[in-house]
């Protein structure tokens, strides 16, 4: 069984001491879809969102969020990111959204790039809610990560 390296001998809470780790190259790459009403795809799909362009905000929410995410989850490292992309796939019920974030240093970013998953599709739950309010925001996880001691990983 994998250590939890975020608690202390003693079951506490700790930040990670990554002080003494190598610095690498290391990706993440997680996904997630909002599953939506036939009449909300077709409003984003086609530009006519009241608030919009709506996946062009939800690209850079989910940019600005994986920026972020040490502010919201509370034992991760501030990073400073290489890059992030966010990308979204209209599907028949609804879009994908992937994120993929790169950095060349001590720690991994998969936790950043579940946060850009969830904000982006946080945010196109906001701006089409109006329409539909039944949306699902459904299967967010890790696809692939690469770099670091731990090796690569991908998904099954």
């Amino acid at each position: 069984m994998a250590e939890l390296t975020h608690l202390d001998d003693a079951g506490r809470a700790r930040m990670v001491d990554i002080s003494a780790k190598q610095e690498t190259v290391r990706e993440a790459t997680a996904e997630g879809h909002i599953v939506m009403s036939a009449e909300a795809l077709e409003t984003v799909r086609d530009g006519k969102a009241a608030k919009g362009d709506v996946l062009a905000v939800a690209r850079i929410a989910g940019i600005m969020a994986a920026k972020r995410t040490s502010e919201i989850i509370p034992l991760c490292h501030p990073l400073q990111l290489s890059g992030c992309t966010v990308d979204f796939e209209y599907g028949d019920h609804g879009i994908r959204a992937a994120a993929t974030v790169r950095i060349g240093g001590k720690t991994g970013v998969e936790m950043e790039a579940l946060t850009a998953v969830s904000a982006a599709l946080l945010t196109i739950y906001d701006m089409v809610k109006a329409i539909d309010k039944g949306m699902t925001i459904e299967g967010v996880r890790l696809l692939a990560k690469s770099g670091g001691r731990s090796g690569d990983w991908r998904a099954a």
